[in-house]
């Protein structure tokens, strides 16, 4: 009796999933790198120490919403920081550039001085970057 209840309820199963359309061709958003304009970090570390940084990144328009921060570990004490939006494509968008903040956790575990590199835009499809050093007591 057990086993059909089982076959009974995957086929249910089955059949519930295969009727939802999970295929959308055109997506109502999409990801994109948000410009960077100033950050606030201590003038040194303290190893082991876990630190808020804030951010001040431009948000272009009324479409552009932020997401988060992406970190790239480019060697053992160098970050780059993007901070990352999402862009909705199905609605009309203002245009108002707005300055906005947020922040993220850095928690310090080499000894070495941090270098962090916050994305700016592109120039000449350069990626641009300016650079803070923090030393770690």
């Amino acid at each position: 009796m057990k086993r059909y209840f089982l076959i009974f309820y995957s086929l249910l199963a089955v059949l519930g999933l295969s009727s939802c359309d999970l295929d959308d061709d055109s997506p109502n958003f999409h990801f994109t790198a948000l410009q960077i304009t100033s950050v606030e970090l201590p003038e040194s570390f303290d190893l082991n120490g876990t630190y808020e940084v804030k951010v001040t990144y431009v948000r272009p328009d009324g479409c552009t919403f932020f997401e988060g921060f992406d970190f790239v570990k480019e060697d053992v004490t160098v970050r780059n920081v993007v901070a990352v939006g999402s862009v909705r494509t199905d609605q009309a968008c203002t245009a108002a550039i707005e300055e906005e903040e947020a922040t993220f956790i850095f928690v310090v575990l080499f000894d070495e001085p941090y270098t962090f590199r916050f994305w700016q835009g592109t120039e000449d499809g350069m990626d641009e970057y300016f650079e803070v050093e923090v030393p770690v007591n």
